[in-house]
This record gives structure tokens, C-alpha cells and sequence, in this order.
């Protein structure tokens, strides 16, 4: 036998081995990656997944923790259609997401435009856009009840330098809403940030071409701009409505949400779905029907998402696939 065969035997006899190896190396790999994702994966079953099907369980029962559930069927699905605070409840958090979602997302993108030009003490201004968005929301809504005070209010008492009467804000069915909202685009800094950085990341490149091609700041927005920051722009219109749909502790602190389950706001002006839900759930012990709200909700937002996304390929751009037409 030849040198160059006693290399070659070896070699085949290693590369018969070689399958079996890899298959070992691929099993351990994929045992220690389980053990380190195993307190995730336990937290996810024990805190998300078991819930949500005990919530299902529930939602067909009628069931006030104390006692031991009893089987109803769909009667707690049957009596949200004849529940007028379900319905009113769902008018408000609907408010919500057709005004203070579309209007977050006008407010974030003009600041992250402003912010992103080369002004002096754009980062001082930054940061202090930003700040609001660190404060806890009780402390948010503590701090807006005093500045909404018809009496003392600080808008209002600068209103009236100029001999104008302010409105009445939370104590008013018509204006406690829009407080809310006014609220929101105070502390709109996450969002302005998101924006900032897609801004950023636009290319130079294009923008100097489409002006060089005679394109003028209201075209290279709309053509260049907008296209490049799209994705970003779904992202906060998604989580723009997440945070719409369970809108809770600034509302329910501001319209004085009671231990007793009494109406929140003026008039049950500022009763958002949520926060009836945590009233049947938490006040009044009626969990049966606070899970099938829970599970309305959940089917809701679903749906509604998947709307957004399948919109979302008409004009959403990403690098290297379709551009706006």
C-alpha cells in the first residue's frame, strides 16, 4: 500500500464517523440551548399560556372566585350585547384609537423632524422631549390633574391672561377625552425617538439625488422619506393601538376610579374597556364575565392587527422589495 492510500484509509474511515458526531454536537447543542431558555419558557407557560386557558375555561362559567365556577355556556357572551356599559365602554376605547393613535403618530413624526435638523441644543431638546416618557404614569396623572384644575389649573390660569375661558377638561364629558389626549402627546417621547432613528437612517444619498432631479422638501418627503421610515411607521400604529385598546392607569386615576365600581370620569366619560373589565374581574368578583370580556378583547385585537398588517403591504417599503406607488 501506497503512502498516499494510508492517508486516504484514515480519512474515510474518520468520515464515516463524521454524521454521528454532528448528530451528538446537534443534540447537546439543543439541550443546553433549552436549559438556558427553560426559565422563559416556564415563565411563559405558567404565567401567560395556563392563565389565558383558565380564562377561556371561565368565560363560559359563572364563576366569583370564591366559589367554585358553574357552567353557563355562552350566556356571558349572550349578555354582553345587552350591556350597556360594554357598549359604552367599548365607544370610548374606539375614541381612543381613532383620534389619539393617528394624532400620536402626526405629533412624534413633526418632533423627530425638527429635532433631526441641525439646529444648536438639539440634544437638550431631545432629552427634554424625552423626559416625560420616564415619569411613572401615576405620577403623570397626578401632576395633569393639577395642571386640568378649571380653577387653578395652570392652562387655564394662562387662558385667562389673554380674558379666555378655559374649558372644564376633566370635569367635562366633552373634553375629558381630548384631555387624555393632550396628555398622550405630552409624553409622546418613545415614540418621537423610534422616528428619530429611522430619520437618521435614511440614505443621503437619495435625498441629494431627488433634489439634484429638481424635487422639492414636500416631494422628497413624500417620495423618499416616508417610504424609508414606513416600517417604523407600522411599528408605532401597532403599538399605538395596543396601548389604545388597554388604556387604563392614567384613566382611571384622573376620572376616579373607586374601590366601589362606580362609573370613571364624568358621566362614565373616561370608562375604557379595560378598566370595566378590571371592575367585573377585581370589584365586583364577576370573573366568568370578566374573561369573556378579556377573550372579546383578545379576538378584537386579532382581527384588528391583522387588518393593519394586510393594509400595511400597500404601502409599507422595505430595502430591496416594492416601493410606494
Amino acid at each position: 500500500m501506497s503512502s498516499v492510500q494510508q492517508r486516504v484509509v484514515p480519512l474515510q474511515t474518520r468520515s464515516k464517523n463524521t454524521p454521528g458526531r454532528k448528530g451528538k454536537l446537534v443534540h447537546s447543542r439543543i439541550r443546553w440551548g433549552l436549559l438556558f431558555v427553560s426559565p422563559w419558557l416556564i415563565g411563559l407557560l405558567t404565567l401567560v399560556l395556563v392563565p389565558m386557558l383558565l380564562s377561556l375555561y371561565y368565560s363560559f362559567t359563572d364563576y366569583n372566585i370564591i366559589g367554585a365556577p358553574r357552567w353557563v355556556g355562552w350566556d356571558n357572551y349572550r349578555a354582553l350585547l345587552d350591556d350597556p356599559t360594554f357598549w359604552s365602554s367599548s365607544y370610548n376605547t374606539l375614541y381612543l384609537v381613532v383620534f389619539m393613535v393617528p394624532s400620536s403618530l402626526v405629533v412624534g413624526l413633526v418632533y423627530a423632524l425638527l429635532l433631526n435638523q441641525p439646529i444648536r441644543g438639539r440634544k437638550l431638546f431631545r432629552t427634554v422631549l424625552y423626559m416625560p416618557q420616564l415619569v411613572p404614569p401615576v405620577a403623570t396623572s397626578m401632576l395633569w390633574i393639577w395642571i386640568l384644575n378649571p380653577s387653578f389649573g395652570l392652562i387655564n390660569k394662562f387662558l385667562g391672561i389673554f380674558h379666555i375661558t378655559g374649558p372644564l377638561w376633566l370635569a367635562s364629558m366633552e373634553w375629558s377625552k381630548p384631555s387624555l389626549i393632550l396628555i398622550h402627546w405630552w409624553s409622546i417621547g418613545g415614540t418621537m425617538l423610534i422616528f428619530l432613528a429611522g430619520l437618521q437612517g435614511v440614505s443621503p444619498a437619495l435625498l441629494e439625488a431627488a433634489y439634484l432631479d429638481g424635487a422639492g422638501a414636500w416631494q422628497r418627503f413624500r417620495h423618499v422619506t416616508l417610504p424609508a421610515i414606513s416600517p417604523l411607521m407600522l411599528f408605532n400604529l401597532i403599538m399605538g393601538v395596543l396601548g389604545a385598546m388597554q388604556y387604563f392607569t392614567q384613566a382611571y386615576i384622573m376620572g376616579g376610579g373607586g374601590s366601589d365600581g362606580g362609573s370613571v370620569g364624568v358621566g362614565g366619560s373616561l370608562e375604557f374597556y379595560s378598566i370595566y373589565l378590571y371592575q367585573l374581574a377585581f370589584v365586583n368578583l364577576r370573573m366568568g364575565y370578566a374573561s369573556a370580556l378579556a377573550w372579546v378583547l383578545f379576538l378584537i385585537l386579532a382581527v384588528l392587527i391583522g387588518l393593519l398588517l394586510a393594509w400595511s403591504k400597500k404601502w409599507t417599503h422595505y430595502e430591496g422589495m416594492k416601493t410606494w406607488k
